[in-house]
């Protein structure tokens, strides 16, 4: 497949002597956003319209939906807030027709997560505007607010996103990255935005999806077993404490070994993060010869550090696709999920994955 244009990563937007936040224009309120009980609460319209109005930038930006969200992912994600603070805003515009409570009336939204620990003087951000409410200054609005509740918590700076489907040519009219590598669009809306308010372009970055069969190809040998060894640390275990399980290279053919003996054919997909040359996710399919019409999701991991880029759903996607293709007589696709991991959870949903039974861990010390 060809190469995934990663967004733009843009931070530390510069002081601003003067602390004017802008207000929105008539007619539209920001509001915080609350996380509702359910999606059928009270409430729960405005985190229906902000859904809404994510997809629709998204569509906008890339002319697909590929990278929508769905209410139900939404909600698991804003339910776990153990490592970030999840602060959401929109924009609503109370004089559009229909029902007070009518999603539609969210026509902005900003997503600010703010880390517990790590970098905790960093808030991530995203901003975007339906299309057809741009240039009304709902941008400007939800943008001045978020960095004052960014001082609020204590934050001195900000990253964000921008999109582009393409990189500039040489000829095109274009903003270089601070690392000297990559290169944006200067006539963007987007790049006009924040630069317009101070924002430095730190890095571009290109994601690209790599696929293998029954071999993993010698240049990934290593990387595969490096985010094996991570499935021990990274994924979700309950009260069983698990240590580090160390995979290389040699484990890996070992393991290829072992499934074509049992006769199983192993359908893998991994991004691969372009700048740096290294995976940074991965998911494994298993296709049994003794059950032609059933397949076992198996592995899926995402670095944590490459988290929230949907990566996840990307690679489970790819893969399921490409099963249909070489594996036609499939009508079945199995997988656990620790009840825990809802981000998981939520991506296995969106693809169509029904409860079907389950199974417990149970631990005893001797």
């Amino acid at each position: 497949m060809p190469p995934v244009p990663h967004p733009p990563l843009a931070a530390d937007p510069s002081p601003r002597t003067e602390r004017s936040t802008r207000r929105p224009p008539d007619g539209v309120t920001l509001r915080t956003m609350p996380v509702p009980a359910d999606l059928g609460a009270p409430d729960a319209w405005l985190l229906h319209g902000q859904v809404d109005t994510v997809n629709a930038v998204h569509l906008d930006a890339w002319g697909t939906l590929d990278r929508s969200r769905t209410v139900n992912e939404t909600l698991a994600m804003l339910r776990q807030q153990s490592y970030a603070d999840k602060i959401r805003i929109v924009a609503v515009d109370d004089r559009l027709p229909g029902p007070a409570e009518d999603p539609a009336r969210v026509v902005g939204h900003a997503t600010l997560n703010l880390p517990r620990q790590g970098s905790t003087d960093l808030g991530r951000l995203g901003l975007g505007v339906r299309p057809s409410h741009r240039r009304r200054g709902i941008g400007s609005a939800l943008h001045d607010t978020v960095l004052d509740v960014l001082r609020t918590h204590g934050r001195s700076r900000v990253a964000t996103t921008s999109h582009q489907r393409s990189e500039p040519t040489g000829s095109e009219p274009a903003v270089a990255a601070g690392t000297g590598s990559g290169r944006v669009h200067a006539d963007d809306p987007s790049v006009r935005f924040a630069q317009h308010r101070g924002w430095s372009l730190e890095q571009v970055a290109r994601l690209s999806v790599v696929r293998w069969g029954a071999r993993c190809p010698d240049r990934w040998v290593e990387q595969l077993a490096a985010l094996r060894s991570r499935m021990a640390t990274d994924a979700p275990t309950g009260g069983v404490t698990l240590q580090a399980d160390v995979w290389d290279a040699a484990r890996v053919r070992a393991d290829e070994h072992v499934q074509a003996a049992r006769g199983v054919e192993q359908l893998v997909t991994a991004v691969e993060h372009v700048p740096t040359g290294t995976l940074v996710a991965f998911t494994i399919l298993t296709a049994p010869t003794h059950t032609p019409q059933y397949a076992h999701q198996s592995e899926t991991l995402v670095l944590r550090e490459h988290r929230g880029h949907r990566l996840g759903l990307l690679v489970k996607t790819v893969n399921l696709q490409r099963l249909a293709e070489v594996h036609p007589a499939v009508r079945r696709v199995g997988t656990w999920n620790a009840e825990e991991n809802a981000p998981m959870l939520a991506i296995n949903t969106t693809l169509g994955f029904r409860p079907a039974g389950g199974g417990a861990t149970w631990q005893v010390h001797v």
